[in-house]
């Protein structure tokens, strides 16, 4: 049974668990997202993933981007509503930024763990996002492979400005109750499906499908 998003209230509750958040445009969700929820759910030994299905992305253009209800519908679809969670609560509490969802989440659910799960291509964006010190000092972050993105991750800006926070694999067991600023890189098998290129893919077989149907005429 899928759970609907409201599963998770807005204003929070006392639940005592140890989550991982996963944000996200998620257009759509896909088998590789759901890959990063198992491993973190497996390695981190969390309760729960909860896939935060944004509203809007500051960073990336709206052109191609469907609606939030659409999104949303995409990522239940890879969720089991149980241990992974797909929710527009950061739609409902009307934040537009990490930062602020993740100071909110907090607040909201104070008896809960938090770790937020990123790509190595965002640690290596990091810098762009809006208060992005704020954001590793909120919550411990876990990093897992991108292709083509380890060493740039790991030498970046924002690598370098947290080095000292960063913590070994081994520990990852354990990062759910380290107090931020912390993040460790887990190395893992790479998933290499993307939402792009699902969109590409579907456009070149909507466009394939037009062309059959305009010849058969």
């Amino acid at each position: 049974m899928r759970h609907a998003a409201t599963d998770l209230p807005r204003f929070g509750d006392h639940r005592r668990a140890r989550i991982g958040l996963l944000g996200g445009s998620f257009n759509p969700a896909h088998a590789g997202h759901l890959h990063i929820a198992k491993l973190a759910l497996r390695r981190l030994r969390l309760d729960q993933v909860w896939l935060l299905v944004s509203p809007g992305n500051p960073l990336k253009p709206r052109d191609g981007m469907a609606p939030v209800a659409e999104r949303l519908a995409s990522a239940r679809a890879i969720a089991d509503g149980r241990r992974i969670v797909a929710t527009d609560i950061e739609a409902r509490l009307g934040t537009r930024y990490t930062a602020d969802t993740l100071r909110l989440l907090r607040q909201h659910f104070p008896r809960a763990e938090f770790i937020w799960i990123m790509g190595a291509d965002n640690l290596a964006q990091l810098p762009r996002w809006q208060r992005w010190i704020t954001i590793a000092h909120t919550m411990p972050l876990l990093i897992l492979p991108r292709p083509g993105w380890k060493a740039r991750a790991l030498s970046g800006q924002a690598a370098s400005r947290l080095r000292g926070a960063r913590r070994g694999a081994r520990s990852a067991a354990g990062l759910a109750a380290v107090e931020a600023p912390a993040w460790l890189y887990l190395p893992a098998s790479e998933n290499t499906l993307s939402a792009t290129l699902l969109r590409r893919t579907r456009a070149r077989l909507h466009k394939a499908d037009e062309t059959a149907s305009q010849g058969a005429r």
